[in-house]
């Protein structure tokens, strides 16, 4: 028995003595490697020894959201309290102890676990904290029977460099001056009116990223903002026009909201073709993304054979298309022969339907409406997607293969069930490039 404690006590000692291999590691990389945990286990590893008790105290990235409390088991009282008592016990303890910079904040109740008559308060108390404490980056998705309301100090807080909401009403106060410092803007799930969105984003003269994803309360979309360089939105809205945003090199539009030929809003107010007005002053443009029914919008008044100004740094493109409309066709096609650097093309058919009747002859071609193409294309890859045989399809692919020299691959993906006319007809197109293959992906 003696011998036995005694070994006890010498492994113990000899534990201290020779601290593990992390722990030899240089305090900043100790640092990069706490900051990956989830704040459960950094909290657990103060067990570690006597240098790893207050590790967690500086960690730079505090992340809390429902994972952090389980579910209990079944007990007497009301498991939603228990969760919420715990959850905001916690979030009062880390902040209370933390002693180094926090650089970003992240509060999640996606799960909709907790309870949200005292959350409000909570989260109203923990953002003054965080100003306090200079965060930088900011996220708040936050689950509630109504918009969570964002408290005025927030807008004052200047430190801040990337925000992300979710679910929250975007209402600043008549006095709000803009984050100076602020670079990435994330909005999902929020209400802001019109005039309010516009004068915040005008009022963020640094904001270079900007996602807009399912948001209530805009369907005129009018951005000014002189270093944005990525732009995406996804959701119901009309127009979507860009003033002194020269820098812009990633967009990303997709468009819920079909527009009937007669709306109000089928053109560009001040502007005979949208098509011109979107591409106006877009000289660094790389990527561009059209998914859903913009297309349409942009096909709406005069459309030009081709830009005034040329696409030149356009390398990646994605077009949504109903092949059933020439104008969306024409605008197409407009883009294509702007775009002489092209390396990259995605087409996607919207709404594209199994051909019934045997393929026939074509009563117009893809030549005829792009007769004045005044270069070839330099596209190296093309993915066609959704494709069901319909004859301006396959216009558009023996378009691509007559005219693309330097293509390498293009991918055929068609919908289930296509005619297996289809396939006979790609191999029968001639090929501008000797080096291009042709690959057909059966619909899974």
């Amino acid at each position: 028995m003696y011998l036995s404690i005694k070994a006890r006590k010498r492994t113990k000692s000899t534990l201290d003595a020779e601290p593990d291999r992390i722990s030899w590691l240089p305090g900043h990389v100790i640092d990069q490697i706490m900051s990956y945990l989830p704040i459960r286990d950094a909290v657990r590893t103060s067990v570690l020894s006597r240098n790893w008790r207050k590790k967690w105290y500086t960690l730079p990235n505090l992340v809390f959201d429902t994972k952090l409390v389980p579910v209990p088991a079944a007990t007497s009282g009301d498991p939603l309290a228990i969760i919420d008592n715990k959850f905001l016990q916690i979030v009062d303890h880390v902040l209370l102890v933390h002693s180094g910079p926090i650089n970003m904040f992240k509060f999640s109740n996606v799960d909709d676990l907790m309870g949200e008559d005292s959350l409000v308060t909570n989260i109203d108390r923990w953002i003054l904290h965080l100003i306090g404490r200079s965060i930088k980056e900011l996220v708040l998705e936050v689950w509630i029977d109504d918009y969570y309301k964002l408290p005025w100090c927030l807008f004052s807080c200047q430190s801040l460099h990337s925000l992300k909401l979710n679910g929250c009403l975007l209402k600043p106060p008549t006095m709000f001056e803009g984050f100076r410092n602020l670079k990435s803007l994330d909005l999902c799930l929020v209400n802001i009116v019109q005039d309010a969105f516009e004068n915040f984003i005008s009022r963020c003269p640094l904001l270079e990223k900007l996602r807009l994803r399912e948001f209530y309360g805009l369907t005129q979309i009018n951005i000014h903002a002189p270093n944005l360089k990525f732009f995406e939105i996804v959701g119901e809205f009309e127009v979507v026009t860009f003033g002194n945003t020269f820098q812009l090199t990633t967009i990303v539009i997709y468009s819920c909201l079909e527009l009937t030929s007669n709306s109000n809003q089928s053109r560009s107010p001040g502007c005979s073709s949208n098509l011109l007005k979107f591409f106006d002053h877009r000289p660094h443009i790389q990527s561009l993304e059209i998914d859903g029914f913009f297309l349409k919008y942009l096909a709406a008044g005069v459309l030009p054979v081709k830009l005034p100004t040329p696409c030149i740094n356009l390398s990646f493109l994605s077009l949504t298309i109903n092949f059933d409309n020439m104008e969306e066709i024409s605008a197409a096609l407009c883009v294509f022969r702007s775009s002489p650097n092209l390396q990259k093309l995605k087409i996607s058919a919207l709404r594209a339907h199994v051909a019934t009747v045997p393929l026939t002859p074509a009563t117009y071609c893809w030549e005829d409406i792009s007769s004045r193409l005044v270069m070839p294309f330099r596209v190296r890859h093309v993915t066609i997607d959704g494709i069901s045989g319909t004859q301006s399809e396959l216009n558009l692919i023996r378009f691509l293969l007559l005219y693309s020299l330097v293509l390498e691959k293009m991918i055929v993906k068609p919908v289930a069930n296509v005619i297996p006319e289809l396939m006979k007809a790609l191999i029968r197109f001639k090929r501008a490039s000797g080096e291009v293959e042709v690959i057909w992906k059966d619909p899974s």
